[in-house]
């Protein structure tokens, strides 16, 4: 039973506006090959400088200078903006949604009445 009203749960967080946001936001930035691109370098820069740091090297500046000049650019274009924004907003829902389960559990506890329906 508490696995259906989590599916339950679930589908009907797959419909809110801020889920719906989400998902478009990012729908859109998969379809942008350049801030791809650009993601996928970051990614690599940043294993090339963790590397360095935990190999104890100074890593190469022009790394560092193209790490700076990647992360401001990606930031920067208001697709990635646009996800940030989503991805904010549906977090504000789901820590709702927690904030509402953990009371349900703190009555549910407290309750002296077993229900399972």
């Amino acid at each position: 039973m508490i696995e259906e009203k989590a599916v339950d749960l679930g589908r009907l967080i797959g419909q809110t506006d801020e889920y719906k946001a989400l998902r478009h936001a990012h729908e859109q930035v998969r379809d942008l090959k350049t801030l791809q691109d650009q993601m996928g370098r970051l990614h690599n820069v940043a294993g090339d400088l963790e590397r360095a740091a935990t190999e104890g090297r100074e890593p190469p500046e022009a790394l560092v200078q193209e790490y700076d000049t990647l992360l401001s650019t990606i930031q920067g274009d208001p697709k990635y903006q646009s996800v940030i924004a989503a991805q904010s907003n549906f977090d504000k829902l789901m820590v709702r949604v927690n904030e509402q389960i953990m009371e349900g559990i703190r009555r549910g506890s407290a309750s002296p009445i077993i229900t399972l329906s």
